[in-house]
């Protein structure tokens, strides 16, 4: 028997209803793992607004990506690589990168790869990311600021990756041409 409640906008605690709105009408459907979150009025708003804050970053849309599919992988969080997969195709991303992404192994673009690298870091170290791996994240271009934007990358895509994998998401039937699993 499930723990969770797939919510619809007419089932949802109240505070949660325009949230639900909002994401159904920016995707046309609505995805399980928010109908899922909604329970919990103050996380689906708080992912949000997290997430929200994360695309204003001067983190380019590919780059802001390569973060929360850094994440994810991380957190086997198939809901999300499977999501943020077909953003990256969206974006025109190339099949190496997306394949390099899904893989966690190094990207094919240098100034990528450091984000991504410093994105690990940040995961593996809980922030406390060594001098000399922030200094490579900082000689492939990137400025302070954009660490701590990875910082709100993370912060935001743990939230939503964790709450997806509590509640068990299941893939939505549009997100079936991405599916992914971790390596075994």
């Amino acid at each position: 028997m499930p723990v969770f409640t797939a919510h619809t906008v007419e089932t949802a605690p109240a505070a949660a209803r325009r949230a639900i709105e909002g994401v159904r009408g920016r995707f046309g459907w609505l995805p399980s793992a928010v109908a899922l979150i909604a329970d919990s009025p103050q996380l689906l708003t708080g992912f949000l607004a997290a997430s929200a804050g994360f695309e204003q970053t001067d983190l380019a849309p590919l780059e802001r990506e390569v973060v929360i599919l850094t994440v994810s992988t991380s957190h086997e969080c198939h809901f999300c690589v499977a999501l943020h997969t077909g953003k990256l195709t969206q974006l025109g991303a190339s099949a190496e990168l997306i394949t390099a992404l899904r893989a966690g192994t190094a990207l094919p673009e240098p100034r990528l790869e450091a984000l991504r690298r410093l994105t690990v870091a940040v995961l593996d170290h809980r922030g406390a990311v060594p001098d000399d791996e922030l200094d490579d994240f900082l000689t492939a271009g990137y400025q302070p600021r954009h660490a701590l934007d990875v910082v709100l990358g993370v912060g935001a895509y743990t939230m939503s990756t964790f709450a997806n994998r509590l509640t068990r998401a299941p893939l939505d039937p549009p997100l079936a041409a991405h599916a992914w699993t971790t390596a075994a």
